[in-house]
């Protein structure tokens, strides 16, 4: 039973008929997932650290509202709406990454919070889904003539963002801009020498980052030798995973969490794996594939070179970071600190992730007429 009437004109009913109602529906289901995993997971954390039992749960219930507020709001917009929001919150945010160097939170050696009363704030996270959008924009501004030099604006703002990253230092959200950016630009019709540059300053980066920074050597020696160090979450988490079977343990019988300090966070795939069990994992896993197939299905029906690459930027930002948490918890790549979307315990990660799919929605709804013009 459909919402709205096919006849109603207000500003929620011709959304409801032109938004991606499947793929909305796959958000909706990973968000209450979500809900049951801040229920299972944090409360054994909290405890564990002297909070209250329900600490994490309700502060996560809390932050909701504001991501789905967030996420309809953004998906109401037209294309060049969506270009303008993304505009304004690279520039406040990219603001905010450098008042982290004097006025953020130091946590386990690097700045990456500001704390606002009683919240903290990851402004990082934010410029994912606003640099996305502005990248496509410069790209396909280059491509029509629309902005003579698109492509070098594209690259400074993509060299001045990673840097500014890799100050605070954070590595891996480096690596997801990077990537989301490389496969704009190569979609945009990257010339030949440019994906040369490209590779080669990527391996040169990571080199860099392995010699340099010691954490960043650390994980990836751990995960070439487990025995070269401490590899205790990683361990535990396979473990789950080997407990929970095809069905799991039931729902508040695994003893993961009881041990795991980032049970609610970045190994609540794990906590997942032990309650629930293999094929809950893989519905899991098969939400966040059909969202990012069904979104590449529909932005490859697309004329706008704009809409083409802001979706696929949008895409490959929101199944990257899936893969990378996931990937850690299963030790099949080096371990990352990076919350599941919509999954894992995160304020500023949920709100982030509700901008983007907000993004997304709006992108890729039926548009007929001038509403097709951005």
């Amino acid at each position: 039973m459909n919402v709205f009437a096919r006849s109603d004109t207000s500003v929620l009913g011709r959304w409801w008929w032109t938004v991606d109602r499947w793929t909305l529906t796959a958000v909706g289901a990973l968000i209450a997932f979500g809900i049951i995993m801040a229920l299972a997971a944090s409360p054994a954390v909290a405890e564990r650290i002297g909070l209250d039992y329900f600490y994490f749960a309700r502060r996560q219930l809390i932050y909701l509202p504001v991501a789905l507020v967030l996420m309809i709001g953004a998906s109401l917009l037209s294309p060049t709406g969506v270009f303008r929001a993304a505009i304004v919150t690279l520039t406040i945010f990219s603001l905010l990454v450098v008042a982290t160097f004097v006025i953020g939170t130091e946590v386990k050696g690097a700045r990456r919070w500001i704390g606002l009363g009683p919240i903290s704030v990851q402004p990082s996270e934010f410029l994912k889904p606003a640099f996305a959008v502005v990248a496509a924009w410069l790209f396909a501004s280059a491509r029509t003539g629309d902005i003579k030099h698109g492509n070098l604006i594209s690259i400074a703002s993509f060299g001045t963002i990673v840097g500014l990253l890799l100050l605070q230092p954070d590595v891996g959200m480096s690596v997801v801009i990077s990537v989301v950016w490389s496969a704009q630009f190569f979609l945009a019709g990257l010339p030949l020498y440019w994906a040369v540059l490209l590779i080669v300053g990527g391996a040169a980066a990571l080199a860099a980052a392995y010699f340099t920074l010691h954490h960043v050597a650390s994980r990836i020696d751990r995960f070439l030798d487990p025995s070269s160090g401490d590899s205790y979450q990683v361990d535990r988490s396979l473990e789950a995973f080997i407990n929970g079977g095809l069905f799991g343990r039931g729902p508040g019988e695994g003893t993961v969490k009881e041990v795991l300090p980032d049970a609610h966070s970045d190994f609540v795939f794990a906590v997942a794996g032990e309650e629930f069990g293999l094929f809950v994992c893989l519905i899991i896993v098969g939400l966040f594939a059909f969202i990012v197939l069904r979104g590449f299905a529909r932005a490859l029906q697309e004329t706008d070179l704009f809409i083409l690459l802001a979706t696929a930027g949008l895409l490959v930002q929101f199944g990257l970071q899936a893969v990378i948490n996931m990937g850690s918890t299963l030790r099949l790549i080096p371990t990352k600190g990076m919350t599941l979307p919509f999954v894992s315990y995160g304020g500023s990660s949920l709100i982030a992730m509700g901008l983007c799919i907000g993004f997304l929605l709006a992108l890729t709804r039926k548009r007929v007429g001038a509403e097709s013009q951005r």
